[in-house]
């Protein structure tokens, strides 16, 4: 079994990493009893930021979101965090999932195993949910192995999720790649987390695919009131 793919919480690097990060998931289970979110956010820092952002300000909190996103996060610790409570105590509409950057020594496969697997662990406690997987951002001021791995991930992504109805993966590099192959850092400050500008850029088209999802869930709900009716 890769590591990718197995459940583990995250090495205590800095004294008190694994405490703080520990403290962060037993908020998130507070979370998830107190809450009654239509959509989920799992994922690592890209997730985490995102609820600073003026998208998710203007755009996302209003779809009554909830963001389990942690800085750092393999998709390992993800697992693990999912394992351990918080898929429970919510009923979610949509989940939405981002994750695997940070899979450093990981190849694409095993990297995607572990998105698969926690797709899997998704659709099993929670039936009723959509899954949006948001492919992985390109990284790097210049070309680079990196940028490569996280591409090849993307790539066998977009098999993996081809005829699934419940699941679906967005590209969320909206042309963050110059034609000169540089990422700039109006979009990218440090090469790898998004800015404000960012941000919007990227997840515009998850904005998009979020409010016709929404939209088609509420007409569901509807219908069976309306049919019939003179």
């Amino acid at each position: 079994m890769p590591r990718s793919t197995e459940p583990v919480q995250p090495a205590d690097e800095k004294g008190d990493s694994l405490e703080r990060w520990l403290a962060m998931h037993r908020r998130f289970l507070q979370e998830a009893k107190d809450a009654e979110p239509e959509i989920l956010w799992i994922g690592d820092s890209i997730i985490q930021r995102l609820s600073q952002s003026k998208i998710w300000e203007k755009n996302f909190c209003g779809m009554h979101s909830i963001n389990f996103g942690i800085g750092g996060d393999r998709t390992e610790h993800v697992l693990w965090r999912l394992h351990n409570g918080e898929l429970d105590n919510l009923t979610p509409k949509i989940i939405v999932v981002l994750v695997g950057t940070n899979n450093h020594g990981d190849t694409p496969d095993e990297i995607a195993q572990g998105l698969k697997s926690i797709t899997t662990l998704i659709r099993d406690k929670q039936p009723q949910a959509f899954v949006i997987l948001l492919s992985l951002l390109p990284r790097g001021a210049t070309p680079n192995p990196l940028r490569e791995r996280n591409k090849a991930v993307n790539e066998i992504l977009e098999e993996y999720v081809k005829g699934n109805s419940k699941v679906q993966l967005v590209n969320i590099d909206t042309g963050f790649i110059q034609p000169d192959e540089t990422i700039s850092h109006h979009d990218m400050y440090d090469y790898l987390h998004l800015t404000q500008k960012g941000y919007t850029k990227a997840f515009e088209p998850v904005n998009e695919l979020l409010t016709q999802l929404l939209q088609e869930m509420e007409g569901e709900i509807e219908r069976p009131e309306t049919e019939g009716a003179v």
